[in-house]
């Protein structure tokens, strides 16, 4: 009994070892990538697109524009015969 827990423990200290270093690696890149401004871009239009699909709310258009400072807008309606989506 005393050797299987000696022989998992130092399986545990060489595993974290090697562990850790692949996990900066992996940190490491990941920070590369997601701090350069086209990926920043490219993820939050992702994110923007993602939400606006799962969203509750219906989308606003625009019913009729009283001056070039104000616009009345109002939930998007579904077409006679459509479901809406």
């Amino acid at each position: 009994m005393i050797r299987y827990l000696v022989v998992l423990g130092v399986g545990y200290v060489l595993g974290t070892k090697a562990g850790r270093r692949r996990y900066e690696q992996i940190a490491g890149t990941y920070k590369a990538v997601t701090e350069s401004p086209a990926a920043k871009a490219m993820i939050d239009a992702g994110r923007r697109k993602i939400a606006d699909r799962v969203s509750p709310d219906p989308a606003l258009v625009t019913l009729t524009e009283i001056d070039s400072d104000t616009t009345v807008i109002g939930p998007e309606t579904a077409q006679r015969g459509q479901r809406p989506s």
